[in-house]
């Protein structure tokens, strides 16, 4: 698994889970949980990561439709 995209807006994270699902991209959030550490206030990012052979193409995915991994 390789990172894709890291983040601390969760809608962000929701929209290009979508866009890879519809690409038939699967992928996977991690540190999801991570608010009751934080106590809800939003610091710490969540990630997203995809199959090392999907990284590429998912990369494209997310560029094509405005989306910046930052990787």
């Amino acid at each position: 698994m390789k990172e894709l995209l890291r983040t601390t807006d969760p809608t962000v994270i929701a929209h290009a889970s979508a866009l890879l699902q519809g690409e038939g991209i699967d992928c996977f959030q991690i540190d999801v949980h991570m608010s009751v550490l934080e106590g809800s206030i939003g610091v710490l990012p969540r990630r997203l990561m995809v199959r090392d052979g999907d990284h590429h193409r998912a990369r494209l995915v997310l560029q094509d439709n405005g989306i910046d991994p930052g990787f």
